[in-house]
């Protein structure tokens, strides 16, 4: 469990004896404070059980004291509700054994019995009975797990891990170079490993009866026990097998994580008797979500929005479905005719493909019927984390809205997931708080082209006029803001909202869920073309009387704070703003992320192919412009966005004597994942610049 931040505990005290002090007077719902907000459990992960009786619930809190997120996996049965599976370890990722006896997870939780027993740094498969009982590796060795799976019989877990190097290798290595770092060369592929479940149990009680020094897990060397059925110089991720087991489908990608080039992202089919390998795509597309049909002639698979697609050449698109064949390996697309974009799917036991499709401010479930999606009736909101089970008709979803936390239920009729059983109710605070409203909101853009978005009103303020409105941008660009919860230091709108802002989150050019068309207009004009839209949409709130023009603010994260930075070039109107993680130009950010592909498909070339567009599009160049006092964060660690972008960004504000402050969050990458307490600096720091440059 986490523990609640002092001030917190502080504010409830308070709040407890103002309370009393006027218990006698009826009161109003109070607003959600800083701390209960950022206290909210996350629902990382929901599996249901083969036979559609159980399900495990993966979750994400932070552990205040430790300095931590805290990843707990839950179990729900019918007879015993919710109860916590493990506890005290970072564990995620569940998947349950076909027999339905085991639940495997990753997890860094250190070796009992083994030399170097604290160790925290690998990431293993571990497995606990389903019945309750020790959680117990799959091996020892201190390598990280990349993906797993199950084989159809559940005698056996397949694996990735990066092929280790030996001790020899290592020392000369060493020798040779001392301290230098290879940049490409010492970069290597993945082994796909096969480890029988009764042997790793045998071991685990052979362990546990000697003597803790015998066990040396310190040296890079295979899983003892496993076998090696597949190497590939790339990583071997989304691993599949076949109903029959023998065939395994898997997803490549590349070894060092940077993006440079969309084939090595491909689908791959080993034979796991003999290893032979077989590619199966050649396209520029990001392929996912591997599922075999159930006779096992066919794989079924998605391409995320902004993924690409297998019709030509790389470019950012809404999310797509498609089905291979595979004795002719002839390639269809499922669902074309939906005007969305899918987000994820799932294959129920009659072979019925159910997938989320997100269209304007709702992600709603679909039927997929050729090029059909049929929608399904369902609650108003977003779904999202489908599982279907291996026999009956039951489906396990997440759903939530802006006001209702994300929860996980279980509907009966799959083709029902209107009619749903709740499983979890973490967050109850947040229906104990004064509820922020909302409503969706159009407008055109300068070129005729309507652009929605979504205002929410601080509570009891529901179309309200002459409001101070904070535009907050989200990031991506390919994502939408809609009728789904959100609460942390990301998406935090409806934490400015109970504090008296309405908060304006324009779906702009670039955007998923609103047609392929309106997605591919922001290339090549990454942020001018979405800031026309932004600030349409504002000067269309102001002619209304909904914003007051003389209160205004705005930020953004990620893509949301590249296009900050570019706005604040572009107007003076805004009073305040906070901007993380964003770039200010296009060449270094080209050459330090980790989607160099991407950067370059935006802006029609590299560097060298397009320098007109990569400076006209950038906020650098235009930073003699800026007047609005401008907050800033960034993590050291970040690859998506460098941290340099920032420093950059800090550089040019104060050159230009323009009031602004910037934090670093050391050890962060671009999700601030590591340590809670950034995320909580973060977002009270920003809330404290919007109310000091833009008060009430």
């Amino acid at each position: 469990m986490y523990s609640i931040p002092l001030s917190a505990r502080l504010l409830a005290f308070i709040s407890c004896v103002s309370f009393a002090a006027i218990a006698a007077v009826p009161s109003a719902k109070s607003p959600i404070t800083l701390d209960e907000y950022l206290n909210t459990r996350s629902i990382t992960a929901a599996r249901i059980a083969p036979d559609g009786r159980a399900a495990v619930v993966a979750t994400e809190a932070p552990d205040w004291a430790a300095n931590r997120f805290r990843d707990q996996l839950w179990l729900w049965s019918a007879s015993s509700g919710l109860q916590p599976l493990t506890q005290g370890a970072s564990d995620s990722s569940p998947q349950w054994s076909p027999d339905g006896k085991w639940i495997a997870f990753l997890s860094n939780r250190p070796i009992a019995g083994a030399a170097d027993a604290k160790d925290t740094d690998s990431k293993r498969v571990w497995l606990i009975p389903a019945a309750g009982g020790e959680a117990q590796p799959l091996y020892i060795e201190p390598l990280d797990t990349h993906s797993f799976a199950w084989s159809p019989n559940s005698s056996t877990l397949f694996f990735s891990v990066t092929q280790p190097v030996s001790v020899d290798d290592q020392t000369a290595e060493k020798n040779e170079w001392k301290d230098v770092i290879r940049w490409r060369e010492r970069e290597r592929g993945d082994l796909l490993l096969a480890m029988p479940i009764d042997f790793a149990l045998q071991r685990n009680r052979t362990v546990r009866s000697e003597h803790p020094q015998k066990i040396d897990d310190t040296q890079p060397k295979l899983p003892s026990g496993s076998r090696t059925v597949a190497r590939t110089m790339l990583e071997i991720e989304d691993i599949t097998p076949s109903p029959d087991g023998r065939q395994i489908a898997f997803v490549s990608n590349s070894v060092s994580h940077r993006m440079e080039n969309p084939a090595e992202i491909e689908v791959f089919l080993v034979a796991a008797s003999d290893g032979q390998l077989q590619q199966l795509t050649h396209n520029q597309a990001l392929e996912d979500g591997l599922h075999w049909s159930a006779d096992g002639r066919s794989l079924f698979f998605i391409v995320h929005a902004a993924g690409g697609s297998l019709e030509g050449p790389y470019r950012d698109v809404q999310g797509r479905l498609y089905h291979m064949e595979l004795a002719t390996q002839k390639i269809s697309r499922l669902g074309n005719e939906f005007p969305g974009s899918f987000e994820n799917f799932d294959m129920l036991p009659d072979g019925t493909m159910v997938a989320l499709g997100l269209k304007g401010t709702e992600e709603q479930l679909y039927r997929i019927a050729g090029d059909q999606a049929v929608a399904l009736p369902g609650k108003v909101g977003s779904y999202s984390g489908i599982s279907a089970p291996h026999i009956g008709h039951a489906l396990l979803v997440q759903q939530s809205s802006i006001n209702q936390p994300t929860q996980v239920y279980l509907a009966a009729d799959a083709l029902h997931p209107d009619r749903l059983t709740a499983l979890t109710s973490f967050n109850p605070i947040f229906a104990q708080r004064a509820q922020p409203e909302w409503s969706t909101y159009h407008w055109k853009a300068p070129d005729g082209v309507m652009v929605e978005g979504v205002l929410i009103y601080p509570p009891g303020k529901l179309h309200a006029k002459g409001l101070r409105m904070l535009t907050l941008i989200h990031g991506g660009p390919a994502d939408a803001d809609g009728n789904r919860f959100g609460a942390d230091w990301y998406d935090w709108a409806t934490l400015a909202a109970s504090q008296g802002w309405l908060v304006f989150r324009p779906n702009y050019r670039g955007s998923s869920g609103y047609g392929d068309d309106f997605m591919l207009q922001i290339s090549p004009h990454i942020v001018s073309k979405p800031g026309e839209d932004v600030l349409s949409g504002v000067d269309s709130l102001v002619r209304d009387g909904i914003a007051n023009p003389d209160k205004l603010a705005v930020g953004g994260y990620s893509y949301g704070g590249y296009m900050t930075n570019w706005l604040i070039t572009a107007t003076t109107r805004f009073k305040a703003a906070v901007t993380g993680a964003g770039a200010v130009e296009h060449a270094a950010n080209w050459g330090n992320d980790d989607v160099s592909f991407d950067d370059a498909w935006y802006l029609h070339g590299a560097p060298w192919q397009q320098p007109e567009l990569y400076q006209s599009e950038a906020a650098l160049f235009r930073m003699d412009r800026v007047r609005t006092p401008t907050h800033i964060v960034q993590g050291n660690h970040d690859v998506r966005v460098s941290y340099l972008e920032g420093v950059t960004l800090e550089r040019a504000l104060q050159q230009l004597k323009i009031p602004h402050s910037f934090l670093v969050f050391p050890g962060e990458g671009h999700g601030l994942e590591n340590n809670p307490w950034h995320g909580y600096i973060k977002l009270r720091e920003e809330l404290l610049w919007l109310n000091k440059y833009d008060p009430e």
